[in-house]
C-alpha cells in the first residue's frame, strides 16, 4: 500500500498566519504540522509516501522534509497548480500509486489511533473503498457518515439534519479503481472534485466500508481556535506520552 498527503490549499481562514508559508507547516507543539501524517503513515506500516502541495510551497516542504529518512519513508512531492478539490489530489497520485491500494490522509488532521489494523484489514480485500468517523457533537458542520453493519449507506456533506453523529475524517482508504472513479468525476457547485462525490461511488456500489475511531482527533486547519486547542491538547497528549 502506497500513501497520499494532502497538504495544499490556501488556509485563507488562518490569515494572516498562511500568507507566507503554508498552513501544514505551521507549528503544533513541539514539531510541524505536517509530521503528525507522516508518523502515522509510519505507524501503519505505509513507507511509500507522497505529499502533494502548491507551487509556492512545494520548496518549503522539501527543505524540511527531503527524502523523509528522518521516519525511514521514502517521499515524493506532486504539484496541484490550482485548488481543484481533495478527490483531483487522489488523482494526482495517479503516476504514484497506479496498481496498488493507498492509504490517503489530510495533511491538517491529528489522530491519535493508530491505522495498522485497519491498513491491514483493508488489504486483504479484494475491492472497495473504507472512510473513517469520529463522533462529534455537532456533526452538521461536517461530512456525515452513516454506518450498518461496518459499511458506508450514506456521507451526505454537511446536512441540515445529519442522520448519525459520525464526522467524516480525513482519512481514506481506496482500491486502485479509485483513478478511474476520479475521472468520471464532476465538479462540485464550487469547482471542485469533491472527495465526498468520490466516495458515494464506492457507496452506491456497496463496497465502502467504514470504521469509527476512538481517541483524539481534530481537524487544525479550520480556525484559529482549533489551532490553539491542538497545541494546548498535543501538548497534553505528548507529556503523557500518547502521542
Amino acid at each position: 500500500m502506497k500513501g497520499i498527503v494532502m497538504a495544499g490549499g490556501k488556509a485563507t481562514r488562518l490569515r494572516p498566519l498562511t500568507e507566507v508559508t503554508n498552513k501544514h507547516l505551521l507549528p503544533v507543539y513541539n514539531k510541524p504540522l505536517i509530521f503528525y501524517p507522516l508518523e502515522a503513515m509510519v505507524n501503519a506500516g505505509v513507507t511509500e509516501v507522497l505529499i502533494v502541495t502548491n507551487p509556492e510551497h512545494a520548496g518549503h516542504f522539501m527543505n524540511l522534509l527531503r527524502s523523509g529518512q528522518r521516519w525511514g519513508l521514502r517521499l515524493s512531492y506532486e504539484i496541484q497548480e490550482e485548488a481543484g478539490g481533495m478527490a483531483e489530489v487522489v488523482g494526482l497520485a495517479e503516476p504514484f500509486a497506479r496498481g496498488s491500494k493507498v492509504l490517503v490522509l489530510a495533511g491538517d488532521n491529528i489522530f491519535t489511533q493508530s491505522l495498522k489494523p485497519a491498513v491491514d484489514q483493508f488489504s486483504q480485500l479484494d475491492r472497495g473503498a473504507m472512510t473513517f468517523a469520529k463522533e462529534v457533537e455537532e456533526p452538521q458542520h461536517y461530512g456525515v457518515v452513516e454506518i450498518k453493519d461496518g459499511k458506508v449507506v450514506s456521507i451526505v456533506e454537511k446536512p441540515r439534519r445529519p442522520k448519525s453523529p459520525y464526522a467524516q475524517m480525513g482519512i481514506y482508504m481506496y482500491d486502485e479503481r479509485v483513478f478511474d472513479f476520479v475521472k468520471r468525476q464532476k465538479p462540485s457547485g464550487r469547482g471542485e472534485l469533491e472527495i465526498t462525490d468520490l466516495n458515494n461511488f464506492y457507496v452506491k456500489e456497496g463496497t465502502c466500508y467504514g470504521q469509527i475511531i476512538d481517541g483524539y482527533w481534530i481537524d487544525v486547519g479550520v480556525s484559529f481556535d482549533e489551532l490553539l486547542a491542538a497545541n494546548n491538547t498535543v501538548a497534553e497528549l505528548v507529556r503523557q506520552k500518547k502521542l
